[in-house]
């Protein structure tokens, strides 16, 4: 290291906040003959997607007996196939433990509240807010993030808090993320992920859909499954029973 280098650093590095995109797998049971069955069933239908990603074992829709779980066997499923596990997400404290054995990272369940029903809500003793309190408040705490220029292969938008407009095409290679909607005046080539913290209200908009692959709530659909519906067409894909669907925008 260089005079002039030492001399503006005292650390060897710094740590800072970073938002990630990550895969969430949901695993439901394991039985290691049927989690590579499937793990190469997926793969085989979007195999760009998987390469090299980093992936988060969901744990809060498990059902199997914890003697069954072998997060080994899970991990090196995943590595020959270029898939890395890094972390799991909720889970019992046996689940937990088995986790923490196998080296992977512990990340808390989703919140209850970000998935609670209507009922829970009305059930809550606290008065509703006037609707426009509640417009006022959804709009200071969701800003939109506007993109002017074309978003080029290998760039990602990311807009965290809320939603995302993109005044210009979406490159192939090129990925766009929003906490919210997305909205895309031109043509979506490249990936569109959005609800990115499990909004299944979420949408994305778009004046033509060449997408690579689109995500809702963690719901994606790849560019095979797309061109069946809506392809090359200004559409609006969103959630219905947990499917995504694409359908047209209303002519001017």
């Amino acid at each position: 290291m260089t005079n002039a280098t030492s001399a503006d650093v005292t650390h060897c590095f710094q740590l800072k906040s970073a938002n990630v995109s990550l895969t969430a797998l949901e695993l439901h049971f394991f039985d290691s003959d049927s989690f590579e069955a499937t793990l190469r069933d997926k793969i085989s239908q979007a195999p760009g997607f998987f390469r090299d990603i980093p992936l988060i074992v969901s744990l809060e829709k498990y059902e199997g007996a914890t003697s069954e779980l072998d997060f080994f066997k899970l991990i090196g499923s995943c590595r020959r196939h270029n898939i890395h596990v890094i972390g799991v997400r909720g889970g019992n404290e046996d689940l937990r433990r088995l986790a923490r054995n196998a080296a992977l990272a512990l990340l808390p369940a989703v919140s209850q509240r970000d998935s609670a029903p209507p009922e829970a809500a009305a059930a809550s003793h606290e008065p509703a807010p006037a609707p426009q309190a509640a417009e006022s408040a959804t709009t200071e705490t969701r800003p939109t993030k506007i993109v002017s220029q074309t978003v080029r292969s290998g760039q990602q938008i990311y807009a965290p808090d809320g939603d995302l407009v993109i005044l210009a095409p979406v490159q192939a290679g090129a990925e766009v993320l929003a906490a919210g909607n997305i909205h895309v005046y031109g043509p979506l080539r490249g990936r569109a992920l959005a609800g990115i913290h499990g909004a299944p209200g979420a949408r994305i908009f778009c004046q033509s859909l060449e997408a690579e692959l689109v995500s809702i709530a963690g719901q994606y659909k790849i560019s095979e499954d797309l061109q069946e519906s809506g392809w090359k067409t200004a559409v609006q894909i969103q959630l219905n029973n947990d499917v995504l669907v694409a359908s047209p925008l209303a002519a001017g």
